[in-house]
């Protein structure tokens, strides 16, 4: 893999009435190619209503919006897909679906579950924690056998600094980005910062 990876934004957990601004702010100035939406609540009016503001904000940038483990919603929500954090549901959800909804899948550490999701239709899969961790972490070994061996894209998620990033930049196809960015008064900048070894 010779491109550098792609930036996938993930929402903070809860969102204010002031993320939409902060959303834009950081696609004005960076190309991203997915956002995701990941709240910590499974109350319909608060997900719809987070949903509202984001995908506005991200169609208006030409950005896909996808939804964490609400299938159900995307139709409703006019999004344009799910992320499975537990991708056993995938291959009946492709089946109803058809080929045009985003599906992609977390695989953990699991070579095996990924593959497994790519058979059941999955888009792309995500690996994570890539970053440094107490516990069980995606090595740089999984992400460059992947690159080499599988065609179907690849997500590096979860805990990710700059020397994580650095050391994957050639062996993923997506870089995905939450409260690393999103901790910090300026996200922009904080995304910037992050995604500086795409540039060298």
């Amino acid at each position: 893999m010779t491109d550098m990876p792609q930036i996938y934004l993930v929402t903070p957990p809860e969102i204010d009435s002031g993320f939409a601004d902060r959303l834009a702010s950081v696609l004005d100035v960076h190309d991203v190619a997915c956002l995701r939406l990941h709240l910590a609540t499974h109350d319909e009016d608060r997900i719809t209503r987070a949903a509202d503001a984001t995908r506005e904000v991200a169609h208006r940038f030409d950005v896909p919006i996808v939804i964490s483990d609400h299938p159900a919603l995307v139709e409703k929500l006019g999004l344009d897909g799910v992320h499975l954090t537990d991708p056993r549901p995938l291959r009946k959800l492709r089946a109803d679906w058809g080929p045009e909804p985003i599906i992609g899948a977390f695989c953990g550490t699991s070579r095996h579950d990924g593959m497994t999701a790519g058979d059941a239709g999955a888009d792309y899969v995500a690996f994570g924690p890539a970053g440094p961790t107490s516990g069980e972490q995606a090595e740089a070994e999984l992400f460059q056998w992947w690159s080499q061996m599988i065609e179907l894209p690849c997500v590096a998620e979860g805990a990710l600094d700059l020397a994580t990033i650095e050391s994957l930049k050639a062996a993923t196809d997506f870089i995905a980005l939450g409260e690393e960015i999103w901790s910090h008064d300026e996200p922009a900048i904080a995304l910037a910062a992050l995604t500086a070894p795409f540039r060298t």
